[in-house]
């Protein structure tokens, strides 16, 4: 399989949320339903004051981070999966849903936990770096950041696998992996800020 050179663009997304409003079956497939029972129980703390989702599509995963932070900013570069996203959680008013294209658009302020779920591996090598200066930035120290990525095959700038590889250099410079796990089809990596 050919692998795309560049960072897929927000007009991917678009074109696949109209063609289905939830084209990862996430609201009912049950490897997205462990996923994400494995991503909260990996979370390092309980709560945390300022979190960031990148990537949050149709808001499944959001609903449920939202109850381990007081504020959360859920990001996704297509407008569909974020007005979906917006009914998926109404009622919870610590979410703040945005549009924005990672790594040249970012939320301002601190952030004490960063989630990527499926998401680093759409981004070329140097967006890639890039979004780790971002981390770097915004991350207080004891700050966390997941990462959780399929590891089959795909057309994707980079593999699951390459991406957690090419990221964790960045985030290495100023973090350390505390959790590494994996499953038969994703990786699961938790780093914390130590400087």
């Amino acid at each position: 399989m050919t692998r795309r050179r560049e960072t897929i663009s927000a007009d991917y997304f678009d074109a696949l949320y109209r063609d289905s409003p939830d084209p990862w079956n996430f609201e009912t497939s049950d490897y997205e339903h462990k996923k994400y029972a494995s991503t909260l129980a990996a979370l390092p703390r309980d709560r945390y004051d300022r979190a960031f989702e990148v990537g949050c599509s149709i808001g499944v995963l959001t609903r449920q981070l939202a109850g381990r932070c007081d504020t959360l900013i859920a990001c996704d570069a297509s407008a569909a999966p974020l007005q979906r996203a917006r009914t998926n959680c109404e009622g919870l008013t610590n979410i703040i849903f945005e549009r924005l294209t990672i790594p040249a658009e970012w939320p301002g302020g601190s952030l004490d936990l960063i989630v990527f779920s499926e998401v680093l591996y759409y981004l070329a090598p140097a967006d890639l770096a890039l979004c780790g200066e971002r981390v770097a930035a915004c991350l207080p120290v004891g700050g966390d950041v997941v990462m959780v990525h399929y590891t089959g095959e795909t057309d994707y700038p980079l593999s699951g696998d390459d991406a957690v590889r090419l990221f964790g250099h960045s985030l290495s410079a100023f973090a350390d992996e505390v959790r590494t796990e994996r499953s038969e089809r994703y990786r699961l990596d938790v780093w914390r800020k130590s400087a």
